[in-house]
């Protein structure tokens, strides 16, 4: 690990206000896979670090959300859903400037705007993955209340959490007599990492297109567009 990447990793321990006590995992969290193939400074990339992380982030959110509202397990669910969905985890990942630390290869850092989302959000949970194993259940505990429980009050107040194709739905059967059909219209990425570009037809019109890292995620962003789009 260079002097470089040390000093850089220390601003954001700062930042975050955490002290690793293993800098190679908190090294290992910004460690793309596309890095792995041009250097040879990491032996393992981020990803299963993301896969812990996105666990412990799902539990934490969960009981967070369990001890501070009393609302039936649909509700809960979505208001989940709505915290921890990949736009969410990007944005706030762009907000700590998580970008700045990442190790990509060149050709990734020519990627995308979605693409470069996707890795934020991948990032994140990397991170919060890797805090975890260093720090333990309260500490990055204490890291998600921080930065992403804390949209809970946003996420309640603008109705983030409303299932978006069962809303259209109603209305478009309501005004129409029409049922709002979903059309996968690109997909990108290797098979662990896709993103997916949904389109929202009502009868034989396109009227919206939304992004996401499932199927569902980006039929659900398309939805949320269309009902701008069509109901204002």
């Amino acid at each position: 690990m260079d002097k470089k990447t040390i000093s850089k990793l220390r601003e954001l321990e700062k930042q975050i206000k955490i002290k690793f006590e293993k800098q190679d995992l908190l090294v290992r969290a910004f460690v793309h896979r596309s890095f792995l193939n041009e250097n040879n400074v990491a032996k393992e990339s981020n990803e299963r670090l993301e896969f812990l992380g996105d666990a412990v982030l799902e539990l934490i959110i969960t009981e967070f959300l369990y001890e501070k509202y009393k609302k039936n397990e649909g509700e809960l669910t979505a208001i989940r859903s709505a915290l921890v969905r990949g736009k969410n985890l990007s944005d706030i990942a762009d907000s700590l400037g998580l970008y700045d630390y990442l190790l990509l290869s060149i050709g990734e850092k020519k990627s995308s705007q979605k693409a470069r989302s996707l890795i934020l959000a991948n990032t994140l949970e990397a991170l919060i993955g890797a805090i975890y194993l260093d720090q333990g259940y309260a500490i990055a505990k204490q890291f998600i209340i921080d930065n992403i429980a804390k949209n809970v009050d946003t996420v309640l107040k603008e109705k983030l959490y409303i299932d978006s194709k069962s809303e259209l739905q109603e209305k478009v059967q309501e005004i129409h007599k029409l049922t709002p059909h979903y059309k996968v219209i690109k997909e990108e990425g290797p098979d662990h990492n896709k993103n997916f570009t949904s389109g929202v037809y009502v009868g034989e019109d396109l009227i919206s297109e939304g992004d996401g890292s499932s199927k569902n995620s980006a039929e659900q962003d398309a939805a949320t567009k269309a009902l701008v789009k069509l109901f204002g």
